[in-house]
């Protein structure tokens, strides 16, 4: 089921929010783990006793760490539970590119499994091993079942984060307050969130199918597809987390932010720290600091950097493009840590347009669905492969949408944040803001549903992760 759903919209959520506020203290998260299940389940049910599979195994570990944390039974739990919570996840993801890749340099025919990837097993794998290892760490266990399976499978972040740790709301699970304060906040980031994804994101995205469609590819389609990409993916996914995030609060949770207008960035460090900042927060705390972080010498660090990346390549896709894509960011975070970064705070300007560059670059290696595509698709940004420098019908996707673009470019900075800002504190800003902001945010959710209703292009980019 998709946020950007006439089904969740008027059906699910109202539904699921009015047995919520119903249902008495200790029985929402009941409501909120049947509602989970529904959610998941209405897309991919067989694969909810998957994820079943994984939060009883990781209930059942995270008593017996409990029990024998500070002893070597309860290490050997811990890293029990981690391993089986990795093989779901190897077995789903990565087997058949494991198989794939060996048949590929050994050229012997293997047989390919016919499994299809659950919907969010990335991010519910990842929240249960910080479980485990954060009761290993010393947070208590979940002893109510119900609590930790509301926590793995919570509907509003289950599919595409953010990544919640269990430290960040193990006391919510067992104790939060619900005001209307906190309630119209949500409603009004979730309205935000929905709006860059239908309105923003989708029309991007019909620049990107338009492109991967057409028979006239010329270097100014290559660059419109390769920018109206790289916006779509960030509208895309800080949409959604935008309004899991809203949801979040709509029933009295806070969840952590995942994005802060990464395309500001001045340096890869700066965009890694603004961009899916929840997934780096996670290879932090649970994989580059165990291996050492910046407490060993320097050829050690570099190392552990580059295995955290091309891991980080691999979380997202089991292909050889998206190690490369970990790969590439690796290679420049390193660089600035020996010698870039100093360069780059010399001159603000250049560093930006350095990031950007890289950045789309990155995404075009991200979006293709082989490397010979990807090496393509980068040639052809630079003419390479004979494609002329434009085309009747790039000219055409251009003055169609080149406004989306424009839009989607201020959108994707500070500026609008800044200016509304400014009309708050002028005379009289306050309450013309208070004034206005219902009527917006209902005009949206008007817009948003006819769109809807008309069946326009609605992809969900991060459900295959």
């Amino acid at each position: 089921m998709l946020f950007s759903s006439l089904t969740f919209l008027y059906y699910f959520l109202p539904l699921t929010a009015g047995l919520y506020f119903l249902a008495p203290g200790r029985m929402k998260n009941m409501v909120l783990l049947l509602a989970s299940l529904l959610f998941y389940g209405w897309g991919e049910p067989r694969y909810v006793l998957l994820m079943g599979l994984s939060i009883v195994s990781g209930y059942g570990f995270g008593l017996l760490v409990d029990r024998y944390r500070g002893k070597w039974p309860g290490r050997i739990f811990c890293i029990l539970s981690v391993m089986v919570s990795l093989s779901f996840l190897l077995y789903f993801k990565y087997a058949n590119f494991f198989l794939e890749s060996i048949q590929a340099i050994t050229g012997q025919v293997l047989p390919i499994l016919r499994i299809s990837l659950p919907i969010g097993i990335s991010f519910y794998t990842f929240q249960m091993i910080s479980y485990t290892i954060d009761v290993y760490r010393g947070e208590r266990a979940q002893r109510n079942l119900i609590d930790l399976a509301a926590y793995i499978a919570m509907f509003p972040q289950l599919v595409a984060g953010p990544i919640v740790t269990y430290f960040q709301i193990a006391g919510q699970l067992r104790n939060r307050t619900h005001t209307w304060d906190q309630a119209a906040q949500g409603i009004r980031r979730f309205v935000v969130g929905l709006s860059k994804k239908v309105l923003l994101a989708n029309q991007l995205g019909e620049l990107c199918a338009a492109f991967r469609a057409s028979e006239e590819k010329s270097v100014l389609f290559y660059w419109l597809y390769a920018i109206g990409f790289m916006l779509q993916i960030y509208f895309d996914f800080s949409g959604y987390s935008d309004m899991a995030v809203g949801l979040g609060n709509v029933f009295g949770l806070r969840f952590p932010e995942n994005f802060n207008y990464p395309y500001i960035s001045s340096s890869m460090t700066e965009f890694w720290r603004r961009w899916h900042m929840t997934l780096s927060g996670w290879f932090r705390d649970y994989v580059y600091i165990p291996l050492g972080g910046n407490r060993v010498g320097k050829g050690r660090q570099l190392l552990n950097i580059l295995t955290v990346w091309v891991l980080t390549g691999l979380w997202h896709g089991a292909a050889w493009n998206f190690a490369l894509w970990g790969l590439m960011f690796a290679i420049l975070l390193i660089l600035e840590k020996l010698w870039l970064l100093r360069m780059l705070n010399m001159c603000k300007g250049l560093s930006h347009l350095y990031v950007n560059f890289f950045v789309l670059l990155g995404f075009v290696l991200f979006d293709a669905e082989s490397l010979p595509q990807a090496f393509a698709n980068l040639g052809g940004l630079f003419g390479l492969g004979g494609a002329p420098l434009v085309s009747a019908e790039s000219v055409y996707c251009f003055r169609s949408f080149a406004v989306i673009l424009l839009a989607g470019m201020i959108g994707s900075t500070p500026a609008l944040r800044w200016l509304l800002g400014r009309i708050v504190k002028s005379p009289y800003g306050s309450r013309l803001c208070d004034l206005a902001e219902p009527v917006v945010l209902v005009a949206l959710l008007l817009i948003v549903t006819a769109y809807l209703v008309d069946g326009s292009f609605n992809p969900f980019l991060y459900f295959r992760f």
